[in-house]
């Protein structure tokens, strides 16, 4: 019985997967127009993710046994790791936020791993630097590109999609984002099925199967807000500067891929829509509230999962119910604390609006 449930909340995952991961892939091609209808957008990254998915097993060994031993992974602990993650998930596809998938699943999985005192540290530390590195390249690398494509078109105006350069380069950047996709399914599947295999409950070769065919229908979907969020809410894109941001982030996440290393997709392919946006306006764009509240789900997403996974192993495994109510009561304390300041600084100002105070 544990096990069907294990295996549902994984397929569930990474429907959720295709939807925050996957459906980011087509953003740019979506906010450019040159895919103006979203289903369509959503069914090309289905089938592009899936077809990564098969070539991602080198992510899945990480996922599966590179970061806590397989020794402690069982049937619950794969329960606590999927459930943690996929509800953090889940709110942020409710939201429309761009999550990444591979910061709550780790996050997920070192929670387990502290619980339980045994955490491969030195993994670990690669794998969040690897976090810190890739959004920052991605972001220099499309900033320089924007630069160098504005000046393109400015030199030649055909190149902004006018006349007869129109199709190639529709073409052009539809195929991009079909390799980001690609990409995407290569990276994030491992992200629902790795558990699994780490448990021993399914091997990679299936595994990956049925984590693509789950990815593609979530992006099918589910896909539809964080489309939306990362096509058209960040900042508007011609079809060269869109090409320019899926030819980035695609890139950036196979190389990391073929080592096994789990990238946050997600933040790649918004970094470099970010880059692209300052080559075109400059730093305005960093003054979006779409900008601020995408990074602020950055941070506290995989802390959040690592905090609930640990609860869950504290509360399932080892009934440590004191620790347990330390850690809610400062969580609680911790909303409480934000929602007065809030609360005090709305008072503030609608006191001084209304000519009150001194």
């Amino acid at each position: 019985m544990l096990e069907i449930v294990a295996f549902a909340i994984a397929l569930f995952f990474a429907m959720n997967i295709g939807a925050s991961g996957t459906a980011a892939a087509m953003g740019p091609a979506y906010g450019s127009g040159a895919i103006p209808n979203k289903k369509i957008a959503m069914v090309l990254v289905a089938v592009f993710a899936f077809l990564g998915a098969l070539a991602g097993g080198e992510v899945v060994k990480t996922i599966g046994g590179g970061i806590i031993p397989n020794e402690i992974v069982d049937v619950p602990i794969v329960i606590i790791i999927l459930a943690s993650a996929c509800g953090t998930l889940f709110i942020a596809n409710l939201i429309g936020i761009p999550l990444s998938t591979s910061e709550v699943v780790v996050g997920s999985i070192v929670g387990v791993g502290i619980a339980f005192q045994a955490l491969f540290l030195k993994e670990l530390l690669i794998i969040v630097s690897f976090w810190i590195i890739t959004p920052f390249v991605a972001f220099f690398m499309a900033l320089l590109i924007g630069k160098v494509t504005i000046y393109l078109e400015k030199r030649w105006p055909q190149l902004k999609g006018k006349g007869k350069w129109k199709k190639p380069l529709v073409f052009f950047l539809i195929a991009c984002g079909c390799i980001e996709a690609y990409a995407a399914g290569m990276n994030n599947v491992a992200n629902a099925v790795g558990p699994l295999v780490g448990a021993g409950l399914i091997e990679i070769n299936t595994a990956v199967i049925y984590g693509g065919l789950f990815v593609g229908l979530g992006a099918i979907v589910l896909g539809g807000k964080v489309l939306e969020t990362n096509g058209k809410k960040i900042t508007q894109l011609s079809l060269l500067q869109g090409s320019s941001v899926s030819l980035t982030g695609g890139s950036l996440v196979i190389v990391a891929s073929i080592f096994g290393l789990p990238v946050p997709l997600t933040q790649i392919t918004t970094s470099a829509i970010a880059g692209i946006g300052t080559a075109a306006n400059g730093f305005q764009v960093w003054q979006k509230g779409i900008m601020k509240q995408i990074i602020k789900v950055w941070i506290v997403s995989p802390i959040f999962s690592l905090v609930i996974a640990y609860g869950l192993i504290l509360l399932i495994r080892q009934s440590d119910f004191y620790t347990l109510f330390v850690i809610v009561s400062v969580f609680i304390a911790t909303t409480g604390a934000f929602s007065l300041y809030h609360t005090a600084r709305k008072e503030k100002r609608s006191t001084y609006d209304e000519g009150g105070g001194i």
